[in-house]
């Protein structure tokens, strides 16, 4: 491949795409992660390896001659609100002296499914800016940790979702990571829902192996990945803004899938890195052109429980600014058929 030829001719930068400092027993965090904190890349929200590509001369082509591409996802973890959940929302919203909001509130406790089951307001809302995106269900069974909804319960609104022309993809469990038995199981389970091959992924928690999860995932049929990234810090973590065929350093060769790296995840800049609003479009905004330099691909995770109030907002910000800026904004899938040809 082009792109490895090239990045082995930096050493520095070839460490970094390769993940070298992953391998040899490396220190993991609670989830089997490892963590942006630990790592020696000290400037995550510069694409490194992908500038050091576009100076060599490197550029990819997007339809209609576009600038860079977005691919727009969603993890599907939650789909029904707790009666807790609920009673907070209105207790809160009647705090507040807003008495519309919590009769909205109390209305859904009578409903298992609002707000959560809001894949056409999502898919209503995209359409508006031009964009289309993956959705990725978990596929678990009863006692699977985080269980919380049995995937064939959504076959109308998967089949839905995926004729409308958007893509349904597998959120693997907490094992499906590393236990190929466990992620070969949730493939079939949504391939059954689903009437079609799954070629997407990404992992719960963003639980992942280097390299032996991109193994796991290609030896299961997947065409790419999308979970790549940190939990606890937005950015590059491989210094990479382009999608990948990742290359396996124990091995000495390249495995079978394409990896479409996660730059933004919600969660992340509120929950991990305690941004407020402000610090957090500043970021945002600093990736977005970062990766419009590089003629890259921004992967940005919006989960579907956080398209509502000032998050609902923050993500049509996101979707506003690049369109303005011409991007291409797709599902994974899409990004897949343009640059694995």
């Amino acid at each position: 491949m082009r792109m490895h030829a090239i990045l082995q001719q930096d050493p520095e930068i070839w460490r970094l795409f390769t993940c070298a400092e992953e391998y040899n027993g490396s220190f993991r965090d609670g989830y089997d992660r490892f963590p942006h904190y630990m790592s020696n890349n000290r400037e995550p929200f510069e694409p490194r390896a992908s500038r050091y590509l576009v100076e060599k001369g490197y550029r990819p082509e997007y339809p209609d001659g576009q600038p860079f591409a977005v691919c727009l996802t969603h993890d599907i973890d939650a789909v029904y609100r707790s009666a807790l959940s609920k009673g907070y929302a209105t207790l809160s919203a009647l705090k507040r002296g807003n008495l519309a909001g919590a009769l909205a509130s109390a209305r859904q406790l009578r409903s298992k499914r609002l707000p959560f089951c809001n894949f056409r307001e999502i898919m209503a809302l995209e359409e508006e800016y031009g964009a289309r995106s993956s959705f990725y269900f978990l596929a678990l069974a009863p006692g699977d940790q985080d269980y919380s909804y049995d995937v064939r319960d959504f076959e109308e609104e998967i089949g839905m979702i995926a004729d409308a022309g958007w893509e349904v993809g597998l959120h693997g469990g907490h094992r499906a990571y590393c236990d190929p038995e466990a992620l070969a199981v949730e493939k079939q389970r949504l391939e059954a829902v689903l009437g079609r091959p799954v070629i997407g992924y990404r992992n719960h928690f963003l639980r992942f192996r280097v390299p032996e999860t991109w193994e796991h995932l290609s030896r299961a049929g997947f065409r790419y990945d999308a979970t790549f990234g940190y939990a606890d810090c937005v950015g590059f973590r491989n210094g990479m803004c382009h999608p990948f065929r990742p290359y396996n350093l124990q091995a000495g060769r390249e495995i079978e899938i394409l990896e479409i790296p996660l730059t933004v995840m919600d969660c992340t800049l509120d929950a991990y890195m305690r941004l407020d609003a402000g610090r957090a479009w500043e970021v945002t905004h600093h990736l977005i052109d970062a990766t419009e330099r590089c003629h890259g691909v921004f992967t940005l995770l919006w989960h579907n429980t956080y398209m509502e109030g000032e998050r609902l907002k923050f993500y049509e910000k996101i979707l506003r600014y690049c369109r303005e800026k011409g991007a291409w904004m797709t599902s994974g899938e899409e990004i897949l058929n343009a640059v694995d040809k």
